[in-house]
């Protein structure tokens, strides 16, 4: 936890992040923004498969590619990659930087970062995303502006040594979105955003507020803007009208394989999933595939005209959740971080977690 009552630890985390202001991080060259299909499957691991799954384009972890004990690569060409994740060597290749709290912790510990991320770009794979530092409710404000600031220094590593790479733009407030547009519409090297709707985000009217929020960015930031979500599919057509394009990182259709479980539309053209066990040592490439084919169709068959979204101009009525700002001006007017203090509401109120469960 980054905060000011326990000093040596505060310290230590300001400058390894040279302060909390977006200012400080270094400037990266633009490496344009690679076509992708609208929807890349992603590939766990290659247990309990026999065959390569057929796909022009696949989505692995950035942290099953390098051993995070050693810091070392796991593969170190596009034919040990393919063998290990049973995917054509030709593929396009998505690395992404989502996960739990654990690994992406461990990536930043790593010492030789930039020796991984030349291997990645060796590899030609062809866009990588930062890990997703959580921003919390029950922390102090500096940490979620801490883990900002990493997610934006580890956009800079990226782009920095070659690769294409999409900026995760976590934030809990509106004014986490303000500081997030500022910047890229400063920064025009900065063509590809990543969001992870998978969990807090996702749910129930959370995501509703999020999308609206992603949709005022790319409006604000005004020039095109490419986005990767995973998770929240269903709002890819909404946020299809406010980005250029738009890629979904889908993961139900490998989680759902390994649970021994097949797709198919309804009637109504609605994804459903049964069990359907098969026999002891058998491979599930054949349901794999299945599965994937499903889940595409699933989203081509359920387009539908999308309205361009703005976040609420007022509150409408009172809810359990809040949009607003956490209450600590006296902590950012001492640390002198005026573009931080704009985020901070000088009366106390509730904010919303935009984290991983």
């Amino acid at each position: 936890m980054v905060c000011r009552f326990n000093p040596r630890t505060f310290v230590a985390r300001m400058r390894e992040v040279e302060g909390l202001g977006f200012e400080t991080a270094p400037r990266a060259v633009a490496n344009g923004v690679p076509p992708l299909p609208a929807i890349v499957p992603f590939v766990d691991h290659r247990y309990g498969r026999a065959a390569i799954l057929d796909e022009p384009a696949v989505a692995i972890s950035l942290y099953d590619f390098v051993n995070l004990a050693t810091g070392k690569p796991h593969v170190a060409s596009r034919a040990g990659l393919a063998a290990r994740f049973l995917i054509p060597e030709g593929a396009a290749i998505v690395v992404s930087g989502v996960d739990k709290d654990g690994p992406i912790e461990r990536w930043w510990e790593l010492q030789d970062r930039p020796a991984i991320l030349a291997a990645l770009r060796a590899l030609g794979v062809t866009l990588v995303t930062t890990p997703n530092y959580s921003v919390l409710t029950d922390v102090p404000r500096t940490d979620n502006l801490h883990a900002m600031k990493r997610i934006l220094l580890a956009w800079t590593e990226m782009a920095g040594a070659g690769l294409p790479a999409a900026l995760h733009v976590n934030g809990r407030t509106q004014q986490d979105y303000t500081r997030w547009a500022e910047l890229i519409a400063d920064r025009p090297e900065i063509e590809i955003l990543a969001f992870e709707f998978a969990t807090g985000c996702g749910r129930g009217e959370r995501i509703d507020w999020h999308v609206a929020q992603l949709c005022a960015l790319a409006d604000r930031v005004g020039r095109p803007l490419a986005l990767v979500i995973r998770g929240g599919g269903r709002k890819l057509d909404v946020l299809r009208r406010h980005f250029s394009d738009v890629t979904l990182v889908e993961t139900e259709a490998f989680s759902r394989t390994i649970r021994r479980r097949r797709a198919h539309l309804t009637e109504s053209r609605r994804l459903k999933w049964v069990k359907f066990p098969t026999p002891e040592g058998a491979p599930i490439d054949d349901l794999l595939a299945h599965n994937v084919a499903m889940v595409r169709a699933s989203y081509e068959n359920c387009a539908s005209p999308a309205i361009r979204l703005r976040p609420p101009t007022r509150r409408i009525r009172r809810a359990a959740h809040r949009d607003g700002e956490s209450s600590q001006p006296s902590l950012l007017r001492q640390l002198h971080l005026p573009g931080e203090a704009r985020g901070v509401s000088p009366e106390p109120q509730g904010v919303v977690a935009a984290a991983k469960s």
